[in-house]
């Protein structure tokens, strides 16, 4: 018995049925790309609200207990020592926060969820700095929660609201920036608690040796020629102006040109890694 098979061939209104006739959509533009990203970063927050413990409970433990703990021995009172303290410890919470960034790359990358990233048509810097805009909330959240604790205990800035919406803008420019540092970090390193050994082992020493907590004149001769160099010392002096109402703008300038430098330079380190790992 013999059979016989054809071969079956689609008709040009099968095609026409199942293929699109509108153009094919453009390729996203690099801010688009960015922006969908820093969204991916929103939504894990959503889905993991234990996330934001370090940007709520920690910033207010922070301010609770530096500034009952040493109010009183350094300036005489909790009141007048916070007038000097809170936009200091502002500072410190949220940079110490960047960190989380290169951890959550580090993670990312371990997971194999970069790779998949790096398939798709869109700019190529898109995935890592999407996921510094979304750290961007992380910033601002934390800096309005210690300001917040930081009135009802009786912080009174005289720059007003502008002076305070001055400060805390600067500070989220300043931490993006620094962000650049951590991401160059999570690619370099093996695993994320190596990012975050080396990430305090470089926050502890900028943050607490400043004039966070106290006047630089106070400290001996050689640790003083360290702090007038720190750059947290400059965004303190410069965050500390513009909520008095009284903007340095040598300090601020200097913060702005310091956050430049951050990005151009970490920002392409943290490129040349990506495209070669």
């Amino acid at each position: 018995m013999t059979t016989t098979s054809s071969t079956y061939t689609p008709s040009t209104d099968t095609f026409s049925a199942v293929l699109s006739r509108n153009a094919a959509p453009s390729r996203p533009g690099a801010l688009a790309a960015s922006l969908t990203f820093g969204w991916r970063a929103v939504l894990k927050i959503k889905h993991v609200p234990e996330q934001l413990f370090d940007v709520t409970a920690f910033p207010i433990i922070m301010t609770l207990m530096f500034t009952y703990l040493f109010g009183g021995a350094l300036a005489g009172s909790t009141s007048e020592y916070l007038q000097f303290f809170l936009p200091g410890i502002m500072v410190t919470s949220v940079v110490m926060i960047t960190m989380y960034t290169g951890v959550g790359l580090n993670t990312d990358i371990e997971k194999g969820v970069f790779d998949r990233f790096r398939t798709l048509p869109v700019w190529r810097p898109a995935a890592l700095v999407g996921m510094i805009f979304g750290d961007v909330l992380r910033y601002i959240l934390a800096a309005t929660t210690i300001m917040v604790v930081g009135l009802i205990l009786g912080f009174r800035p005289d720059g007003g609201v502008m002076g305070v919406i001055g400060g805390i803008a600067l500070l989220v420019v300043f931490s993006f920036a620094f962000s650049w540092i951590w991401t160059m970090f999570g690619l370099l390193l093996r695993s994320e608690k190596s990012v975050m050994g080396v990430s305090m082992l470089v926050l502890f020493p900028l943050t607490f040796l400043s004039n966070v907590f106290v006047e630089p004149s106070t400290m001996p001769g050689w640790l003083q020629a360290f702090v007038k160099v720190n750059p947290i010392t400059h965004l303190v002096s410069a965050i500390r102006s513009i909520m008095a109402g009284d903007p340095d703008m040598p300090e601020i300038m200097w913060t702005l040109l310091a956050s430049a430098v951050l990005v151009i330079v970490f920002g392409a380190v943290t490129m040349r890694l990506y495209n070669r790992k």
